[in-house]
């Protein structure tokens, strides 16, 4: 065979077989599932409550720069997306009543279908400008609750038991929900099946886990789903055990622990 011939039955044997391997990859290409559109994420239900008693001290700067800023953080990170949601209870001797501010964000995306990248970036800026403003709004009457004082008889009791029916309400919307307790937690409540800390704190944790599931007989019947919370503590890190009792915080976490496989951090 003449060499010019061979030279160009294997160039054109090279061509056919770069041909086959090019419609091959196109295949596996047409294989690949189709990207689902993004699920948009269910709204944020935050529950903030605000300890308005006696031995809650707001006013001490310590506490009121963590407070402020602990809120400041709030608002940022989960007022995002319209229909996220904000609510303030008071803690005091009637809690579950004691609703002081419900928000919820109103701003809302511009459909982007369509848009080229120019429209889209605007669209972005105009949503971002309205929910700043929002939220600047929102963090005012937020701080604002902060500081407001409660001279009243409530502030002689501290019931967080009943903080539990608020929390399996929110549950029921569907939202993600989290919550925060700016307090010292330090259940105070007269009567019969109550805990009084203030009273009988728990002594050490096989005491506190103790209480907390005998409670748990009472609570159980709240439905609390998987909420994320926290507990913000109005202590210094230099606070002593006698004023910052770690078995109180113990006895939240094994009580929320059983209510509902529920984990607790403390700030």
């Amino acid at each position: 065979m003449d060499f010019k011939v061979k030279k160009s039955l294997m160039l054109h044997w090279k061509l056919i077989m770069l041909s086959i391997t090019m419609l091959s990859l196109a295949s596996c290409g047409g294989d690949k599932e189709e990207e689902k559109p993004a699920v948009a994420d269910a709204p944020v239900y935050t529950l903030v409550f605000l300890d308005k008693t006696q031995s809650v001290h707001v006013d001490k700067q310590y506490v009121n720069d963590k407070y402020r800023q602990t809120l400041t953080d709030i608002i940022e990170t989960n007022m995002k997306n319209k229909g996220d949601k904000l609510e303030v209870y008071f803690i005091h001797e009637n809690t579950s009543k004691a609703r002081a501010l419900s928000l919820t964000v109103r701003s809302e995306k511009d459909n982007m279908e369509g848009s080229n990248a120019t429209d889209r970036e605007g669209i972005e800026t105009a949503f971002q400008l309205s929910l700043q403003k929002e939220k600047s709004i929102y963090l005012r009457q937020l701080l604002a609750k902060l500081n407001q004082q409660n001279t009243g008889a409530s502030n002689l009791s501290t019931d967080i038991w009943a903080s539990l029916p608020v929390i399996a309400k929110a549950g029921e919307s569907g939202s993600e929900v989290k919550v925060y307790y700016f307090s010292d937690m330090i259940e105070s409540v007269k009567g019969a099946n109550r805990r009084d800390f203030h009273i009988r704190p728990p002594q050490d944790d096989s005491q506190a886990e103790k209480d907390a599931k005998e409670d748990v007989k009472q609570l159980e019947k709240y439905a609390i789903g998987s909420p994320q919370v926290t507990i913000v503590s109005p202590f210094e890190a230099t606070a002593s055990t006698k004023e910052n009792n770690p078995h109180v915080t113990h006895y939240w976490q094994t009580l929320f622990q059983e209510l509902g496989g529920v984990s607790v951090e403390e700030l």
